[in-house]
């Protein structure tokens, strides 16, 4: 038959992984839940036996594949459309910024607890399930700026001081979008990050997921003297053409074999 090629986004997330984040707080739901995960794992497991190759969105996931599935992947960035994102005009602002859907994982929880302590200026662009709880425990220097235009998201990414990623991501698009802008990133030293920001050419990390830790990094990252130009050329490392010709190189692997 027709060979099969699976780009890769992750295998099942919920299914594998993060289960501690998802059923935070509700632990009659996890225990619940728990027949219905390990059919879908193995449901899963089967279904991926019948991919003649993989493509993985990073390292990172790569290894989750090798891991859960026992097969081995190769490594196409996703693009960062480095075209429509560029470093602007304006002065940058004393503001960070976070752009994030608002869910348990992507821990913006711990930034706002984190902002609320220091008292710098925090904008957060998102909407979802955690948006009223977090409102709750923010200081007045964070603002929730909700769902914005992909124009208003460049603006901000422009003249930030610098992006916040605090969760672990499987590649996570969002430094490279405010990298292509020419601003820092300080972020989680796990999953995707790891392969998409360059310590000390676009960006910081913080090794633990605590106030403490991301302060402390937030504060390297406003002494350090970054360089707008090399950080949007680290960002267009992962453009579009380098995509297109990272997967035609896959998919001429599955033709060859």
């Amino acid at each position: 038959g027709t060979p099969h090629l699976s780009y890769c986004f992750t295998p099942m997330r919920y299914a594998w992984t993060f289960q501690d984040e998802y059923f935070a707080g509700k632990p009659l739901r996890a225990l619940l839940s728990r027949p219905a995960l390990t059919a879908l794992r193995k449901w899963d497991r089967k279904a991926s036996a019948r991919v003649d190759r993989f493509v993985a969105i990073s390292n990172h996931v790569k290894d989750r594949i090798n891991t859960f599935y026992d097969r081995e992947a190769d490594v196409v960035y996703p693009p960062v459309d480095t075209d429509r994102l560029t470093p602007g005009s304006s002065p940058h602002s004393k503001f960070d910024l976070i752009v994030s859907a608002l869910v348990p994982y992507k821990r913006v929880d711990l930034a706002v607890r984190a902002y609320t302590q220091s008292g710098d200026p925090l904008k957060i662009v998102g909407v979802g399930g955690n948006l009223n709880a977090l409102r709750k425990i923010a200081g007045s220097n964070i603002e929730f700026l909700e769902w914005q235009s992909d124009e208003t998201v460049r603006e901000l990414y422009q003249t930030c001081r610098m992006l916040i990623f605090p969760g672990e991501e499987d590649f996570g698009i969002v430094p490279l979008e405010a990298q292509a802008c020419g601003r820092p990133v300080c972020a989680f030293a796990r999953g995707g990050a790891l392969e998409t920001v360059r310590e000390g050419v676009s960006g910081v990390f913080f090794s633990e997921q605590t106030e403490l830790a991301l302060l402390d990094a937030v504060e390297e990252c406003a002494q350090t003297r970054w360089d707008s130009a090399a950080i949007r050329a680290h960002a267009e490392t992962f453009g579009i053409q380098q995509f297109i010709d990272g997967l035609q190189e896959s998919l001429q692997k599955l033709e060859e074999t």
